[in-house]
């Protein structure tokens, strides 16, 4: 919930006009429960979503590593507006398929979750990658290229 990319993601929907929220998941900082290795944080985001939205119909979801994991399948069940999912852990996880309108941002030298994997996950979705030279997976010196991404997707008519 504290991570920078999480916070420059939530900075960047806010400057769209969108509600923002972050949360920790099950058993990270102060939450309660212990990690569920995705099943239950999936289980979480719908929870917040049920409880903050109720029947809003526009809803966008961002996730940033096992965030943007976890989110991808959270939109296989709430099909949100708008998805946004930053360095995703394909190498770690089975993220899920995305619409093709996803907005996919990885470092091109992110060791934590190597492009490559991140590549081979959207191949078969032929879903563009946005691939930004020269970073690594917490985007540091470059949180307002990461912002001005997101902003500029966010305000494009259909993504």
């Amino acid at each position: 919930m504290d991570n920078k990319v999480v916070a420059t993601l939530a900075r960047a929907f806010l400057l769209c006009g969108w509600r923002a929220v972050r949360f920790n998941f099950r058993g990270v900082g102060d939450s309660t429960g212990a990690w569920d290795e995705g099943r239950g944080e999936i289980d979480d985001v719908l929870a917040v979503v049920a409880a903050l939205c109720g029947t809003e119909r526009s809803l966008a979801l961002a996730g940033f590593s096992f965030g943007a994991f976890v989110a991808s399948h959270a939109a296989t069940v709430l099909r949100p507006t708008r998805l946004v999912l930053v360095g995703p852990a394909t190498a770690n996880f089975e993220v899920a398929p995305v619409p093709a309108d996803t907005l996919v941002i990885h470092g091109e030298t992110d060791d934590v979750v190597p492009l490559r994997a991140t590549l081979d996950w959207a191949r078969p979705q032929s879903l563009p990658i946005v691939v930004v030279p020269g970073v690594g997976h917490f985007f540091h010196g470059h949180l307002p290229l990461l912002r001005s991404l997101v902003v500029r997707h966010l305000s494009t008519p259909g993504g």
